[in-house]
């Protein structure tokens, strides 16, 4: 009787582990056909697991203080933190910052395919390829037709074969092109656009991540209308800490009169359009942030005859110092204006001193002169602040990214050129 009853609660125990067995197998085929299904609506991708290291999930990397001197020495080499940017992995892992809305969103079962198109000089080893990775981790296989690097005459060695021999060994097919000599952002985007197969055109930036869903979302604006172009929300990665900081989806880009792109807040307009659906693409067809001023002059780049740099906003905002930077020639941050009436401007921000020796701020121009009036000469090649007298001098070493104001000396560090502009008869 035992032997029987011992033998029941074997076959018993059994069949709860087939009938386990039968459920894990239904419920792992549901789950496959549940992906397809998802893979098939092509929503948006799931984020990476957090990993552990410097940087992971956009962290800021702080450097030790006994590191302090070589990171500066080395943030000399491309004016970010490589020391920072060395010790963040090719693959780090970003935060999901999208909108609850956009994360639920289907997309078009047949998207068209696009090439992804970067444009780099010189520029470092753990940025380029960190965009290179960011851009395969994080876009949909089927999306993706290629990407193209296109060198802008590059003098490091590690961009020339190990560059080469690294991109072969990656899973989407990567081309390198090289311009025979400097030739600038857009002739270099030009020749990559030129050499391009997919059937959407997409320039990145050498140095950016992108994060997840980043591509489905511009290729479904796309696909809806050919002649769309479209762009982005562009979120912040500190040049200090290589923090990830989110952007704002409450602006739009535009361009100006000098065509430079900038932020703009949404209007209210749009906001009225999108009825509080902030999931919805913001319309900008209309030429942004222009702004009026009789003979103007412009000038392209505002130069430094001694240190060989420019003056640059830094994509600083109002109430902020104006930046000096190495000259790139590709116009953008380091386009300024002097105009006839002897501001220097850079958007609707002009230049303005209040006190001797500065600081420099970028503040609204008000058009009264005072302290935003400044007496260029042609010959000395100086900028003369005229309230406080002093003439705008590079930068120092303390703060190596924000020129100064001194008492004018007639040295080479106070001498300007200020490159294809034309200046004002009253000169």
């Amino acid at each position: 009787m035992r032997k029987f009853a011992y033998c029941k609660v074997v076959v018993a125990t059994s069949l709860v582990w087939v009938l386990l067995d039968m459920f894990l197998l239904l419920y792992f085929s549901e789950c496959n056909k549940c992906e397809e299904k998802k893979e098939r609506g092509l929503p948006a991708r799931e984020v990476q697991k957090p990993q552990e290291g410097p940087g992971e999930m956009g962290k800021p990397v702080i450097i030790p203080k006994d590191n302090q001197e070589k990171m500066k020495e080395m943030f000399k080499i491309n004016q970010f933190n490589l020391m920072a940017s060395d010790m963040i992995a090719l693959n780090r892992t970003l935060p999901d910052v999208r909108l609850d809305g956009c994360k639920t969103k289907l997309y078009p079962e047949t998207l068209p395919k696009t090439s992804v198109v970067i444009v780099f000089h010189n520029e470092a080893w753990s940025t380029l390829l960190r965009t290179v990775h960011s851009v395969m981790n994080r876009s949909p296989r089927q999306l993706l037709e290629e990407i193209i690097l296109v060198d802008d005459a590059s003098e490091r060695e590690f961009l020339n074969r190990p560059l080469e021999k690294y991109v072969k060994k990656l899973e989407v097919p990567v081309r390198i092109l090289r311009m025979e000599q400097r030739s600038g952002l857009i002739r270099a985007r030009l020749k990559g656009a030129a050499a391009s197969r997919g059937q959407v055109i997409t320039f990145l930036d050498a140095h950016c991540e992108c994060t997840v869903g980043w591509l489905e979302p511009l290729l479904a604006r796309i696909k809806l209308d050919r002649s769309t172009v479209v762009c982005p929300i562009i979120d912040v990665i500190s040049d200090d800490t290589f923090e990830y900081m989110a952007g704002s989806d409450m602006t739009y880009g535009g361009f100006n009169w000098k065509l430079n792109f900038r932020w703009y807040p949404v209007p209210q307009r749009e906001m009225d359009r999108r009825k509080g659906d902030r999931t919805i693409p913001v319309r900008f067809g209309n030429v942004a942030g222009l702004w009026k001023s009789p003979h103007h002059t412009l000038s392209q780049e505002i130069r430094n005859v001694e240190t060989n740099q420019c003056l640059d906003n830094m994509a600083r905002k109002e109430n902020e110092k104006v930046g000096i930077f190495n000259c790139h020639g590709m116009g953008g941050n380091q386009v300024f204006s002097y105009t006839a009436n002897k501001e220097i401007r850079t958007d609707d921000l002009c230049l303005d001193v209040s006190k001797l020796n500065g600081p420099i701020m970028m503040l609204k121009c008000h058009h009264l002169k005072g302290n935003q009036l400044w007496d260029y000469d042609n010959v000395k090649m100086t900028l003369l602040h005229v309230n406080s007298n002093q003439c705008l001098d590079k930068a120092m070493e303390t703060e190596s990214q924000v020129p100064t104001m001194k008492d004018c000396n007639g040295g080479r560090s106070q001498q300007w050129i200020l490159r294809n502009v034309t200046l004002p008869d009253i000169f």
